[in-house]
């Protein structure tokens, strides 16, 4: 069930803590910067004195200055609440039937299983959410399978099987589930986003709006082919949609200069989606190492240097 973890992996990516970007709420303390003030070490700001608040906290220096009381805030570290949000609609199937290589739905449990694992060694609260699944035409549809973020070994265990567990079939609706995670996942999380993104653009950005308007903490692992990309097929072949329309047979030499300007134009319009939503955006392409990825995301997250 849970053969897409690999333990010499882990091991690596152990020393690479995952980060929050925006400040999160939590449960207990942890790693992470909150919005909520408290009394850690790490100073945030002045504010006037009112009746009632601890006179300890009292700058005497500052009251010297300007005859007036301040009172030191600080900033509360926090637990980070992360929500694995993956796409399994039938087109994550791809690649099918390959001797070597992964499917996206396949690449997608080793990342998100080995952040699972990570953010729960941290002492983080691990949540898993799936997208809809539609049947061809939208004759069918099944409620997404959620568990919510929580921290514990028996709660990841459940995440970990679930995501064991999943199968990719039927039409997308990325869209629709992205505005139910942003309306039903409480407080500020970091939500992953899994998916090859085949999906209306102007919905897309509507829905990573949503969330972000939300507070969340949105990344984006955007999964695909070299093939898709390149289109550097040969012979005439037989394309099946893997979310239910009707097969093509196609000559790719007819179509490989009009689709290569397509593809083109998607990418462009995806990168200003992210650029204008604020979204930690990591493109994948399948025939990377995923260690390498997670790696590069996880470092990509690191605090700077002095800056919180």
């Amino acid at each position: 069930m849970r053969d897409y973890l690999e333990p010499n992996v882990l091991s690596q990516l152990m020393a690479l803590p995952l980060h929050a970007r925006q400040p999160v709420i939590g449960n207990i303390s942890g790693l992470h910067r909150s919005p909520i003030r408290g009394s850690s070490l790490e100073f945030a700001e002045y504010r006037k004195y009112v009746p009632g608040d601890d006179l300890r906290r009292l700058d005497w220096r500052a009251w010297g200055r300007s005859d007036r009381h301040y009172v030191k805030e600080f900033e509360a570290d926090t637990n980070l609440r992360m929500v694995l949000l993956l796409d399994v609609s039938g087109s994550m199937n791809y690649p099918q039937d390959e001797p070597q290589g992964l499917s996206r739905i396949e690449y997608t449990r080793r990342l998100a299983g080995s952040l699972a694992y990570l953010a729960a060694h941290q002492g983080d609260a691990v949540g898993l959410w799936t997208s809809r699944q539609t049947g061809h035409a939208g004759k069918t549809k099944q409620q997404q399978s959620t568990l919510p973020a929580r921290r514990g070994a028996s709660h990841l265990g459940a995440v970990l099987d679930a995501i064991g567990s999943i199968e990719a079939a039927g039409e997308t609706s990325l869209a629709e589930s992205l505005h139910e995670a942003a309306e039903q996942i409480p407080q500020r999380a970091l939500i992953v986003i899994f998916s090859d993104l085949f999906t209306d653009a102007p919905e897309l950005r509507s829905a990573f709006q949503h969330l972000r308007f939300r507070k969340h903490d949105v990344a984006v692992f955007h999964l695909l082919d070299e093939r898709e990309l390149d289109f550097d097929f040969e012979r005439p072949a037989r394309f099946v949609d893997l979310e239910g329309a009707e097969p093509l047979m196609v000559d790719p030499e007819e179509i490989r200069s009009s689709y290569q300007a397509a593809i083109s134009e998607w990418i462009n319009e995806i990168n200003t989606i992210v650029h204008a939503t604020g979204i930690d955006y990591t493109r994948v392409k399948l025939q990377e190492h995923y260690p390498d990825v997670l790696a590069r995301f996880l470092l990509s997250r690191s605090p700077k240097k002095h800056a919180r």
